[in-house]
């Protein structure tokens, strides 16, 4: 949608909005039916009626065109940088449609010099990668890296991906100290952690609305930005 109707508006005629815009319906039309279907999944696992599931999703989507613009109203008021590059909201979702949008109204002019190159490169080698741990030993593919989970941290930020860490780390002892356990509480632990986390982040804007400071806060920063702290701190 973003390719067609940006080069259908072109340049003069506001390309780069139009394909945002018709981005913009089809993801929510898309992701709709996503969440449908995922429901239905768990509604037949469950032995739901799928005639409710429906009628809820129904009722859920009209409740989401109210809440959504008023839950984005409160995060744009309370967080000056959302959706800024290297901020803890960085939507990486707007900057990569941003660039489609530019690239199907600019063509491959608008992309870096050797950007193409690269995206051969990295295809080639996650075409490849996903091989070898395909067709290698179970003891040796355990060892080799998804590509797609490689690419996570490069996409959405770092912080995701030391969450993740951390969350492995905890599953990995609990495994040795209690595998049954491990095993049978595991996704439930990691799925009420990671909702957790999600729904914090409404009490936080509105803390932040209040301008609530908190007592403390911890940053990772990169070793250029720790080096100025460093400098700083001594004086």
């Amino acid at each position: 949608a973003i390719f067609v109707f940006g080069a259908w508006a072109g340049l003069s005629h506001g390309g780069v909005l139009v394909g945002l815009a018709a981005c913009g319906v089809m993801m929510s039309i898309v992701s709709t039916a996503s969440d449908l279907m995922q429901d239905f999944k768990t509604g037949y696992l469950t032995l739901a009626s799928p005639r409710s599931m429906f009628i809820s999703q129904v009722i859920g989507t009209g409740m989401g065109c109210v809440i959504a613009p008023c839950v984005f109203w409160l995060f744009y008021k309370a967080f000056s940088n959302i959706g800024t590059s290297g901020t803890e909201y960085p939507a990486p979702y707007a900057i990569v449609y941003r660039n489609m949008a530019i690239l199907g109204v600019d063509g491959f002019n608008s992309l870096p010099e050797n950007c193409l190159t690269l995206c051969y490169i990295f295809f080639a080698a996650a075409i490849a990668i996903n091989l070898i741990r395909d067709l290698a030993p179970h003891k040796v593919s355990r060892f080799i890296p998804l590509p797609m989970a490689m690419a996570i941290p490069f996409y959405i930020g770092s912080y995701f991906a030391i969450d993740m860490f951390l969350g492995s780390v905890i599953l990995f002892v609990w495994e040795k100290l209690n595998k049954a356990k491990a095993d049978a509480f595991g996704p439930a632990v990691a799925s009420g952690l990671i909702c957790g986390d999600g729904i914090w982040t409404l009490p936080q804007s509105i803390l932040a609305l209040a301008k609530v400071k908190p007592p403390i806060c911890m940053k990772f920063l990169s070793r250029a930005a720790n080096a100025k702290v460093d400098s700083f701190l001594a004086g």
